[in-house]
């Protein structure tokens, strides 16, 4: 019994301990392949792939092994620097082994490799600095965002009385960010809302953007007359802005009385959509200078009053929308598209008019381009609306009374 419990000593420590280590082992040799192979790119490796069967076809020695070098070279465009050493790896132990094979003389071969390396070496480099601008670019773009947020706040669905929808696409991809700008709020005179173009591009155009809807944001909380939202605005802009610089804008709001008051300033028509689907462009009464301007054209614009009744759409935009032309030169037909994807639902109304948009131009916008879609639904459309769903139409009032 003795011996028993002396075997039992020395094979109890010694067992989990062996079995441990070996699995510590395993664990590591499993995760040193599983980094290799996340760092060996496929692409370059299939090229290097080719060359050595292309290689041992044909027996040619010379001629095929300095196609090695693609590998690396190929790797650095997709991949970080570990993946490129690897293939460079891969490339110079292959060619090694196919330069003794086809006896390719030892001097030969060193000048290949060695090739092969500084290759290796130069695109490890170029991997490295692409890494870097890729993570600067992602930096700028999360900050974009976030001005573009704090900028263009989100929309609601819906805004006091009216349905509401929203589309906005900037020329600057990279940056998510243009000089266009909307806002709608609703206030104690009612909803109130702005489109406009700022003169320019880049980071300029979104400084003067910002100042025109930080301007408009407290006048529609604070002026009773639209008029003088609009006179705050060119205020503002006339103390801070170039003399070649400018804001063309429409201005609108909704009072409490039931008609829309429409203000141009130089900026491209609102589309009104009647109930029945027709269109008609609103038109100034009187042409305005764009927001800026107004010392040099010598008159301040004038405020339209139309009807808006149930069922009726207007759509504010801007001109990176009619502007855009197709491989043939030829505009975007923003009011005939408009009528043919017209619905009771402005979110599905600017997405059908968003995508025909892209397809028009080819895929790309060349400049920054805004849609701002208000519709107001009749009294039957509201009561179905809180049937389906009460705390959305409890939450309406809430949000009216809040504003006020």
């Amino acid at each position: 019994m003795s011996h028993a419990r002396d075997l039992g000593a020395d094979h109890r420590p010694a067992g989990p301990s062996t079995s441990r280590v070996a699995g510590a082992g395993d664990s590591a040799r499993r995760r040193a392949l599983a980094q290799l192979a996340a760092g060996m790119p496929v692409l370059p490796v299939l090229v290097v792939t080719t060359v050595l069967l292309a290689d041992l076809a044909d027996g040619a020695g010379m001629i095929w092994l300095p196609l090695l070098a693609a590998g690396p070279a190929l790797a650095a465009t997709t991949n970080g620097p570990r993946g490129v050493v690897c293939v460079g790896l891969l490339a110079a132990v292959l060619g090694a082994l196919l330069g003794v094979r086809d006896g390719v003389p030892s001097r030969e071969l060193a000048a290949v490799l060695s090739a092969l390396m500084a290759v290796t070496l130069a695109s490890g480099l170029a991997s490295v600095l692409r890494g870097r601008r890729e993570r600067v670019l992602a930096a700028v773009r999360s900050v974009a965002e976030t001005a573009q947020h704090a900028l263009l706040r989100p929309v609601p669905a819906n805004v006091g009385p009216f349905q509401v929808a929203v589309r906005y696409s900037a020329a600057a991809a990279e940056a998510r960010i243009g000089g266009d700008l909307y806002a709608l709020i609703p206030t104690r005179h009612g909803v109130r809302l702005i489109v406009g173009d700022v003169r320019g591009k880049g980071l300029p155009a979104v400084g003067t953007a910002a100042l025109v809807l930080g301007v408009f944001r407290e006048a529609a909380h604070d002026e009773p007359d639209l008029l003088a939202v609009v006179e705050r605005i060119e205020r503002s802009l006339t103390r801070n802005l170039g003399h070649d610089d400018f804001v063309t804008a429409v201005v609108a709001g909704y009072p409490p009385g039931g008609h829309l008051e429409v203000v141009n300033c130089g900026h491209t028509p609102p589309l009104l959509v009647s109930a029945s689907g027709s269109v008609t462009p609103v038109e100034p009464d009187l042409p305005s200078p764009p927001l800026g301007l107004r010392a040099l054209a010598g008159h301040a614009p004038g405020l339209q009053a139309l009807p808006f009744a149930d069922g009726d759409q207007l759509l504010l935009y801007t001109d990176g929308v009619t502007e855009a032309r197709d491989h043939g030169r030829a505009f975007y037909p923003l009011a005939e598209g408009l009528e043919r994807h017209v619905s009771h639902e402005p979110a599905r109304t600017l997405g059908a008019l968003h995508d025909e948009l892209l397809a028009h131009v080819g895929g790309r916008l060349h400049d920054d381009a805004a849609l701002l879609l208000i519709r107001k639904p009749a009294a039957s459309e509201a009561g179905v609306a809180a049937a389906i769903d009460p705390g959305a139409a409890a939450h309406a009032p809430a949000c009216e009374a809040g504003c006020r």
